[in-house]
């Protein structure tokens, strides 16, 4: 059962939940959530890859902002979400990734998976913080593709998210060659579960390579 802790970052404090199933862990995990918050869903996330031997943090990074989001799944909770990943930046999500990496050192070697714009910011954290990293359906990809990779990225794609067109996963493949690109027959947030566009089997396969991921970039 995981416990939400305090987490000091260069910008400030946040709350991040942490989950731990041993006193052993196979390795560090920061879960980087979507625009909704580090809300249920992504602590449950959280939970299953603690399950499986990570010790795991997953930061509000909203809390930077205003404290205590969790958004609803519809136009209010995204539009407010959207706003929330605009003030933020992408170089104080960063900081709190660094923080949460370097808090969970003890874990061995530290990676990152982010879901939607915490896709993003998990691409980014290969690429800035050299961090073994897997990005679900992070549609803001395809701005920092030009950039250098300093740790290995597995990315997961729908192919019926429309807010992902084929060019745009076809980019992934021509710009980090030697990265994993993988796409499903789902759409956007298909590894959301109990969400209507949650796709069990893509999320299932999705979830073992990932595991099989970080079980060959974090020993």
């Amino acid at each position: 059962m995981g416990n939400w802790i305090t987490l000091d970052t260069a910008r400030g404090p946040v709350a991040a939940w942490h989950t731990t199933h041993t006193a052993a862990p196979r390795g560090g995990l920061v879960v980087i959530q979507e625009i909704f918050g580090a809300n249920a869903h992504i602590r449950a996330v959280a939970d299953g890859y603690a399950a499986d031997g990570y010790e795991v943090l997953a930061p509000a990074f909203f809390d930077l902002v205003e404290k205590d989001v969790e958004l609803d799944y519809d136009a209010a909770g995204r539009d407010k979400g959207l706003a929330l990943v605009e003030a933020l930046g992408v170089d104080a999500a960063l900081a709190v990734v660094d923080a949460a990496a370097k808090a969970l050192a003890g874990a061995g070697k530290v990676g990152t998976v982010g879901y939607c714009w915490g896709g993003s910011i998990a691409l980014l954290s290969a690429l800035r913080l050299g961090l073994p990293s897997v990005s679900y359906y992070g549609a803001r990809n395809t701005r920092y593709l030009d950039e250098k990779p300093w740790a290995p990225v597995m990315f997961h794609f729908g192919s019926l998210d429309t807010s992902i067109p084929p060019e745009a996963i076809q980019l992934h493949r021509q710009r980090l060659p030697s990265m994993q690109t993988f796409v499903y027959p789902a759409g956007h947030a298909f590894n959301r579960k109990g969400g209507p566009q949650y796709h069990a089997d893509s999320a299932d396969l999705a979830r073992e390579r990932t595991l099989a991921f970080f079980s060959e970039n974090l020993r």
